[in-house]
């Protein structure tokens, strides 16, 4: 009969243990395919996913805003919700293609760049060359809005119904004040508490969601890298991807919670 297998420590001379000084020490690493540093890949694909992303996310935040204050003040639009729950049914690849296949395509609309960054200089920076060609970020940045919208809209629609039948907004209405004033100055800071967790979400979500479009779009950022080293079992690209990305859900929670107490300061602390 064969004892049983006992745990035994064999000190930190290992590569996890080596890994993680050298994660402590800013070192991710290097590429198993490049042998280039891992921090160094990360920082040129994020040159061309955080533009993407952030711009994606003010405008899926802005949109949002005005959106759900317009559909709230007019409840009659039912047919615009039911237009935005399909929406958000499909799938962002879905999306993406259809807006290529509409947008993009010599034999219908050939609007917009199909495919990467064009003739992109090797002296030249990818932040750089999207400033001055912002017609390569139109379907990818829409791809993304459109497919982020539709979930804090309903969300914001349903909070700012439920303010509009309390009574303070009740006693602004009588105070002689439109419905869209009410709904604007009085009832969107309450129905934006819980909201804000949505909002702040949007950046991992992007990131996530940034995968799909710069494959499709081939875009040489952050969620292409990751999907290259993960088919080719570059495992320190990976790690060091998955890290931004954590670190990135960790800093939009910490800025829900801010929100939170800007908006309400009833919720920070030492207040009763």
């Amino acid at each position: 009969m064969r004892p049983a297998a006992r745990w035994r420590w064999n000190g930190t001379h290992n590569q996890y243990h080596q890994w993680l000084n050298g994660l402590l020490h800013g070192n991710l690493g290097r590429s198993y395919r490049t042998e280039e540093p891992v921090s160094t890949l990360l920082a040129s694909a994020l040159l061309v996913t955080l533009p993407l992303t952030g711009l994606a996310a003010l405008l899926t935040i802005g949109l949002s805003v005005v959106l759900g204050l317009w559909l709230a003040s007019r409840p009659g639009l039912r047919w615009l919700l039911t237009g935005l729950y399909a929406l958000d049914s499909l799938p962002i690849f879905v999306v993406a293609l259809l807006l290529l296949l509409l947008l993009a395509n010599p034999d219908f609309l050939a609007l917009f760049p199909t495919y990467g960054l064009g003739m992109q200089d090797d002296e030249t920076s990818s932040i750089v060359y999207l400033l001055s060609q912002p017609a390569f970020l139109v379907l990818p940045l829409a791809s993304l809005v459109i497919t982020a919208l539709t979930e804090p809209t309903l969300q914001l629609v349903s909070a700012l119904r439920h303010e509009a039948g309390l009574p303070y907004t009740q006693t602004a209405r009588a105070k002689g004040l439109l419905e869209k004033q009410v709904l604007r100055r009085h009832a969107l800071r309450n129905a934006l508490l819980p909201i804000f967790t949505l909002f702040t979400e949007l950046v991992p979500n992007l990131l996530a969601g940034a995968v799909v479009v710069e494959l499709i779009f081939a875009l040489p950022g952050l969620g292409r890298l990751l999907a290259d080293a993960a088919a080719t079992h570059d495992y320190p690209v990976v790690l060091g991807g998955i890290l931004v990305v954590l670190a990135a859900r960790l800093l939009t929670l910490a800025l829900a919670d801010w929100l939170y107490q800007l908006a309400d300061p009833r919720l920070r602390i030492g207040i009763q």
